[in-house]
């Protein structure tokens, strides 16, 4: 079994900050390509970034340049620095490691962007 742990979510003002990590203790991580998702209320989970074992990286239209996915292979984390945040980006915000066909899932942490 997978075990994806993230952390590092919370409450944030419209124009704030927020750094979400995972943590993949036990695990090949640098096999492997990872990235975050998030599912909004009355929404499909949509992908938000995610980086290839090489470091190439993906990210939706809506956070580009706000948003910047990195991977640290030695610490087997990976994280999510989220800038000039805004109340559409509120949501839970799921990791995710693809291995072949297959999807595995972290807890969920929730970011709320609201005054």
């Amino acid at each position: 079994q997978v075990q994806l742990v993230e952390a590092g979510g919370g409450l944030v003002q419209p124009g704030g900050s927020l750094r979400l990590s995972c943590a993949v203790p036990r695990n090949n991580f640098s096999s492997y390509t990872m990235g975050w998702y998030r599912q909004a209320p009355g929404k499909q989970r949509e992908l938000v970034a995610q980086i290839t074992r090489d470091g190439t990286t993906e990210y939706a239209d809506s956070v580009k340049g706000r948003f910047t996915i990195s991977r640290d292979n030695s610490r087997k984390i990976l994280d999510l620095q989220m800038n000039d945040l805004r109340p559409e980006d509120t949501a839970v915000y799921y990791c995710n490691q693809k291995r072949g066909p297959r999807n595995f899932w972290g807890q969920g942490t929730q970011v709320t962007v609201s005054s």
